[in-house]
């Protein structure tokens, strides 16, 4: 999910006495109580995510939702003001080096969660990009197995206690509107509509069963249960979709279209309080850099510039005659790139995505030595959700390895699906991309799980962008169209730094940012669209791509001239990924140490 950074926020920890302790090599007795203390975090931390748990694999606290409170809120700070004095009693000169590494993660990340606390109001409780609104049938379709009778009653226990739980939201919404944050006009129409798909069908108003309903029949029908508890598990199921699902629903959709009355259509993180000092923290948190805004808006016209050049070469290569834009208007309209917007065509866009990821999955061993474990499948969007929900993404395995990772893509609008850039898309998502990344990570002993947990978007999101280029370099785009697909998609990472910047400190408004991208984009002006809608409700995020990017590019160039022949590709990117994501600074040391060691072997 797209959203706050800190990766050691309440949420956002791992590990509990239900995950087996890690294999941590124990190098001294403080790494010993350095590390208990980490794996105390986590037990307290995954205990108040209840969400958290499902999407591992822990069936601990399924029948319950996460506490939204502000109360809830003030606790975590304070239990994170209690970490940091903690962390002032171990003795970094006498740790290992991982172990030292680690300390100064979760240092950098409490200090910083601790600043920018202050924020929390400002990040928007929902929008088109993720909320609550989308976490809950997320959760239960996703990562709510039933295999059991007990398993089912926590399922209805869940439907029921949605009603609490957006009374919740309702009342985090109406906190922010009381200090003058909501999301611009068009947010609204965009968070109301997921809301409203999920109360049509049966046991509502509508046709065939609801998407909830449909979950929740599948899996009573798979099950092992007799006849009679499937049927009383089912009456009850419906009850509690009539009760407190509805409820809770019904009650959110009340307070959306009510304040959708009252919001305006300024877009930038300048509108909020104090919002040039609030952006400029947020640039920080995703980048993990300190860099301004009118450097990153600076970088992305240059940038913008250099691959239209790109652009212009693959013009000639396939000779086509006349400029840019006529080449962009042709790429979007030439029915050889796009499937037919038919059940049929969303099956053939599927089944050329399974081939590229046989493709590369066949030759993802010339790019690691170490590979995870756990596979990647291709699913389309679900249909409840599509027409709100990304192009693509990726969504990483339980920990339980009770499903695989899922490279998700949107099939809404085939013509919003050129072929061109399914294979960067599918590199990015999936391998070398967040598969691997994420997979690696989770799947690596010997570390704290906050590490390999941790949420950095610079790193993972510069790790996808790099992931494009990859194959490129072992010439697995089949044709120039499909390269022009990779920059295409570069590019847009590229226009990121500039409307981004635009929009929330130069007071573009959501027009300007959009008819930026209609000049130097490739895409239809409803992706721009979409594009531009979603820099604004995430300020600051869309910067990390091209900024991580760039990080990991220069340092393989550093290492590559620096080992000449020593230098290995694989044992790079082994090390790169080898401490799980770590804030830019930090990696660009690891790489260092690395370079300084000969490039052989891996490094503390």
């Amino acid at each position: 999910m797209i959203g706050r950074r800190h990766f050691l926020g309440s949420a956002a920890l791992v590990g509990a006495t239900l995950i087996a302790p890690p294999l941590f090599a124990i190098e001294t007795d403080e790494d010993a109580r350095l590390d208990l203390f980490f794996e105390t975090v986590f037990q307290r931390s995954l205990a108040r995510s209840p969400t958290r748990q499902s999407a591992l694999g822990i069936r601990r606290d399924q029948d319950k939702w996460d506490d939204l409170s502000e109360a809830r809120e003030l606790e975590d700070q304070e239990l994170r003001k209690g970490d940091e004095a903690t962390l002032q009693g171990f003795d970094a000169a006498t740790l290992s080096p991982q172990a030292a590494l680690s300390l100064r993660m979760f240092e950098r990340s409490t200090e910083h969660a601790i600043r920018d606390f202050r924020w929390r109001h400002h990040d928007y409780v929902m929008t088109q990009m993720g909320g609550m609104h989308t976490r809950v049938p997320s959760t239960l379709t996703n990562s709510h197995p039933i295999a059991t009778k007990a398993d089912a009653e926590a399922y209805i226990k869940r439907l029921d206690a949605v009603a609490p739980l957006m009374a919740q939201a309702v009342e985090r919404m109406a906190a922010q509107e009381a200090k003058g944050i909501r999301p611009p006009r068009f947010v609204y129409g965009l968070v109301l509509e997921p809301c409203l798909n999920l109360l049509s069908g049966a046991p509502f108003e509508g046709e065939g069963d609801s998407p909830i309903l449909a979950d929740f029949r599948g899996k009573l029908a798979k099950a092992d249960l007799s006849d009679a508890e499937r049927a009383d598990l089912l009456a009850r199921g419906i009850a509690a979709l009539r009760g407190g699902f509805a409820a809770g629903y019904g009650a959110l959709i009340a307070h959306l279209r009510a304040a959708e009355a009252k919001a305006d259509e300024s877009a930038g993180a300048w509108k909020l309080p104090d919002g040039q000092a609030y952006y400029a923290a947020q640039l920080e948190s995703y980048t993990t850099l300190p860099l301004k805004a009118a450097d990153i808006h600076a970088l992305g016209l240059k940038e913008v510039a250099g691959i239209h050049d790109a652009m212009r070469a693959i013009m000639k290569e396939v000779g086509f005659t006349g400029h840019l834009q006529a080449f962009f208007a042709f790429m979007r309209s030439d029915p050889r790139f796009y499937h037919p917007d038919t059940e049929a065509g969303r099956a053939a866009y599927v089944a050329e995505a399974e081939a590229l990821l046989e493709e590369i999955r066949a030759r993802q061993g010339e790019l690691f030595e170490h590979l995870p474990k756990a596979p990647v499948e291709v699913r389309a969007i679900e249909a409840w959700r599509e027409k709100s929900a990304p192009k693509a993404h990726y969504r990483n395995p339980p920990q339980d390895g009770s499903a695989p990772g899922i490279f998700y893509i949107n099939l809404a609008d085939m013509k919003a699906q050129p072929r061109y850039q399914l294979a960067a898309t599918l590199y990015h998502e999936a391998i070398p991309g967040h598969h691997i990344e994420t997979c690696v990570a989770h799947e690596m002993e010997g570390l704290p799980r906050f590490r390999r947990f941790a949420s950095i978007a610079a790193f993972s999101e510069g790790w996808g962008l790099y992931s494009e280029l990859l194959p490129k370099e072992m010439g697995l785009y089949a044709d120039p169209y499909s390269d022009f697909g990779r920059l295409s998609l570069s590019l847009m990472r590229a226009c990121r730094l500039v409307v981004d910047t635009g929009i929330h400190s130069l007071e573009w408004s959501r027009e300007q940012g959009i008819a930026y991208f209609d000049a130097n984009m490739p895409s239809s002006h409803y992706d721009n669209q979409r594009e531009v809608e979603r820099y604004i409700v995430l300020p600051g995020q869309a910067t990390s791509y091209y900024i991580g990017m760039q990080k990991i590019i220069e340092l393989r160039a550093r290492a590559r001239a620096r080992l000449g022949d020593r230098f290995d590709l694989r044992r790079f990117h082994d090390v790169t990924l080898g401490a799980g994501p770590l804030p830019l600074p930090l990696l660009e040391e690891r790489i260092d140490a690395w370079i300084a060691r000969g490039g052989d072997g891996d490094i503390a």
